[in-house]
């Protein structure tokens, strides 16, 4: 009986994504939580063989929710279901221990390929995926300025260069203002950059915010 745990903060979501698997995966017990916290808590609780896990969830991001649940439970494979751009997180996911990664406008059939991949002990990812990893084990070493950024860092400057204000951004990841002022300093030192606007250049001109982000 396979035990697939779906995580996202929209109901509408949640559900969405269970019906489509209580039609392909019969028999399936389907689990679900709206955040990082209630994940952990099922983890804990039950046994899984997978979890469907959303990037843009407020207060502990699914990234970080991925770096917790894969210290908690290493070998549990986890499906990365997110409305970001490939581009934009694929390869951090990926490298934090995400099993596969595929965006919220694939069709149901593809959701269902993913999980049987990844179920049978495969990685799963996208066309356009394979070729970002493709075109990063080829570069010569010279790393874009934003490939310095820690994951915190990298979604901080995401969200200003979309236009949050400080305090927007300190109430979404649960922290203070003063602890996004100084992950913005970091930014700005590690890119040399001057001010927001520079960065919410350089961030359109490497397409790292052509989607609007939370």
């Amino acid at each position: 009986m396979t035990r697939i745990l779906v995580v996202d903060d929209h109901a509408v979501v949640r559900q969405g994504v269970k019906q489509i698997l209580s039609e392909q995966f019969h028999g399936a017990v389907l689990g679900d939580a709206q955040n990082a916290e209630e994940m952990i808590l099922q983890v804990g609780k039950h046994s899984w063989d997978i979890v469907i896990l959303d990037v843009g969830m407020p207060g502990k991001s699914g990234l970080d929710a991925l770096k917790e649940l894969k210290q908690a439970r290493p070998k549990l494979p986890v499906l990365v279901l997110s409305g970001y751009p490939e581009d934009q997180l694929a390869l951090r996911m990926l490298k934090a221990g995400a099993a596969g990664y595929l965006s919220k406008d694939s069709a149901p059939n593809e959701l269902v390929q993913a999980l049987r991949k990844i179920l049978g002990g495969g990685k799963f990812v996208s066309a356009a995926v394979a070729e970002l990893l493709a075109l990063n084990l080829e570069s010569d070493g010279e790393k874009p300025l934003h490939e310095q950024l820690s994951d915190r860092e990298y979604q901080v400057m995401c969200l200003i260069a979309v236009g949050k204000s400080l305090k927007d951004i300190a109430d979404d990841l649960c922290v203070g203002v003063s602890t996004i002022n100084t992950y913005r300093a970091r930014i700005l030192e590690k890119m040399q950059l001057k001010n927001n606007t520079e960065l919410t250049h350089y961030a359109i001109e490497n397409r790292l915010v052509n989607r609007l982000i939370r």
